[in-house]
């Protein structure tokens, strides 16, 4: 059996151990494929961070812009000893591709790449300009990757007229879901203060676990939105818990509780912190918030880019793709401060981030096909 293009491109990407914020080696292997296209490639590092901006200039009309944005870094394997196979080793098993980023989202970038090369190839006049916006920091503090990229273009005068993210955003089928916004994410420290002392007198202390109790209940059960049209509704959940010694016979003098919010556009950062302080001064307690925002949300309305990608998901699936703004944060939330139509799509997500993680190898090529059925959808074309 003939290994395609896509998949051999796929493997090779498993193969460099690019785990955040170590890119490997990917990108100037996507640079040796892209370069020959008539692609400047561009790298922008910042910090520990390697980013590539690639870009090639189409004829006559250099609009629209239709950019791939992806992440050559994976997330740590844990224990190789659980794996069936080395996670770095690419293995084809019962129908699967095996191996870290096989699903996130190496065989996307993968996808990415192949379908340039077809396009290109069968449509060397197209009108418009096709980019690549590739960084290895999407896994971790997502500081030096995709939003510097996008703020170094935004000062140049860059903007996007189309991003596809390859984001693995399929359910149970390729192309049974796609994502038109991500919410955004808010996250708190939450510090209580009380006093310590010996459990047998609690007169002579505070503890403060007992003292935020029922403000923590009430926090839990509040309805901070309704969502809207496209987004459920923001929710807050407390994800790690502190306090107490060790011992079994003291007070604690302090609690900590971080806590997250996973909000969409019916709220804002400012109104939410503003709620939770008026929630914990009605309570009367000694605390300070330290809070972090991660992300704002974003919303691309149904538009062109949402229209060409359903349509090349149906053409070569027969599915009718659903929208939808479910799950975390994503590079997307960097590029829409430059790009008016974000739309996140890749393979099947049931297995990112876990042990064994693979991909459907049935999906490699249709997946690849629909990148480039999207191209030629968005890129008016002559031979």
């Amino acid at each position: 059996m003939t290994t395609s293009a896509t998949l051999a491109l796929t493997e090779q990407l498993i193969a460099r151990p690019s785990i955040t914020p170590d890119d490997s080696g990917c990108q100037r292997l996507l640079i040796e494929r892209l370069a020959p296209l008539g692609f400047t490639c561009e790298s922008m590092p910042f910090g520990h961070v390697q980013n590539l901006w690639a870009c090639r200039r189409g004829h006559a009309n250099a609009r629209p812009l239709v950019v791939f944005a992806g992440h050559t870094d994976v997330v740590p394997p844990g224990p190789h000893a659980q794996w069936q196979s080395d996670p770095f080793i690419a293995m084809a098993r019962d129908g699967y591709l095996y191996g870290r980023g096989a699903a996130d989202m190496k065989t996307s970038i993968a996808a990415f790449v192949v379908a340039a090369e077809e396009f290109v190839t069968s449509f060397p006049r197209h009108t418009g300009s096709i980019g690549f916006l590739i960084t290895s920091d999407e896994e971790g503090p997502a500081q030096d990757g995709s939003v510097r990229v996008c703020e170094t273009l935004k000062a140049r005068g860059e903007t996007l007229d189309y991003c596809i993210v390859g984001e693995p955003t399929s359910l149970t089928q390729l192309g049974d879901l796609i994502k038109n916004g991500r919410r955004g994410t808010l996250s708190g420290r939450l510090a209580v203060k009380g006093v310590q002392g010996h459990i047998a007198y609690p007169h002579l202390a505070k503890n403060p676990i007992h003292a935020l109790a029922p403000t923590l209940a009430i926090l839990v059960a509040h309805r901070w939105d309704s969502g809207n049209e496209y987004y459920l509704p923001t929710s807050w959940q407390v994800s790690n818990i502190h306090s107490g010694t060790g011992a079994t016979n003291v007070i604690p003098g302090e609690i900590i509780v971080d806590f997250n919010f996973r909000f969409c556009t019916a709220s804002t950062p400012e109104n939410l912190k503003s709620r939770v302080h008026a929630i914990l001064d009605a309570a009367g307690l000694d605390y300070t918030i330290d809070w972090t925002l991660g992300g704002m949300p974003y919303l691309t309305p149904p538009g062109k880019l949402s229209a060409a990608l359903s349509a090349a998901i149906e053409a070569e699936t027969g599915i009718k793709t659903e929208l939808s703004t479910s799950g975390g944060t994503s590079d997307g939330r960097f590029i829409a401060e430059i790009c008016p139509e974000v739309i996140e799509f890749g393979p099947p997500n049931a297995s990112i981030h876990k042990i064994d993680e693979h991909v459907p190898i049935a999906t490699i090529e249709p997946l690849k096909n629909i990148y480039r059925r999207t191209l030629e959808l968005l890129l008016p074309s002559t031979k």
